[in-house]
């Protein structure tokens, strides 16, 4: 189950000057090449002491200031980046035999641009965030399903949902954020943008 990745070289030249403009680039290619959700992100957290977990999460925004994903704040990956907030994002877009591993620090987003979000959720979305107590045992699929039916009654399609006061976006603040590029007999591109004092500088790193 072994493959040989056969694509183009990855210079330093070739890159931009920030990891985000990098980021916007090769994301653009992905969609272009249409990776399947190529928005789809392993995020994962530690337990302050030390135990990791990780799940896949839809990537909702980026910019200069960070990679932004939401999620009920009292769910596993909520109470570890409350407790401790050291992250890692690994986008996967193996079709194009490329990764990007991002590591950083994660903070909440403020709740004017968590509720401009929700808003723009499709109505089932919103009602799921408040039917779903995320992480938490529950006993039955019919329990999950008569929550949501409660609230679809309360909140009929057209009627505005209230945002829920545990939900919201989490900014992920990169310091350091590597573009891995496959290439033939395992001979592959990293290189890793990493921020000291405040500007960056890319490395190569052996496969």
């Amino acid at each position: 189950m072994r493959k040989q990745y056969r694509s183009h070289l990855v210079d330093e030249e070739s890159l931009a000057e920030e990891p985000m403009g990098q980021f916007a680039r090769w994301f653009r290619d992905a969609a272009e090449a249409n990776v399947f959700e190529p928005n789809a992100m392993v995020v994962a957290t530690a337990s302050p002491d030390g135990r990791p977990s990780s799940r896949t999460v839809l990537l909702k925004q980026f910019d200069d200031r960070g990679f932004v994903f939401f999620t009920n704040y009292d769910s596993r990956k909520g109470r570890e980046l409350a407790a401790n907030p050291f992250v890692s994002l690994l986008f996967p877009w193996h079709p194009i035999a490329r990764q990007v591993i991002v590591t950083g620090t994660a903070s909440r987003i403020g709740r004017d641009e968590t509720a401009a979000y929700f808003r723009s959720r499709p109505h089932g979305s919103q009602l799921g965030a408040w039917a779903s107590e995320q992480s938490t045992v529950i006993g039955s699929r019919a329990e999950l399903d008569r929550r949501y039916a409660e609230l679809e009654a309360r909140y009929p399609e057209g009627e505005q949902v209230p945002v829920p006061p545990q939900w919201g976006g989490i900014r992920v603040v990169p310091d350091a954020v590597e573009f891995w590029q496959g290439h033939e007999n395992r001979l592959h591109d990293r290189l890793r943008y990493v921020l000291e004092d405040g500007k960056w500088r890319v490395e190569r790193l052996c496969p």
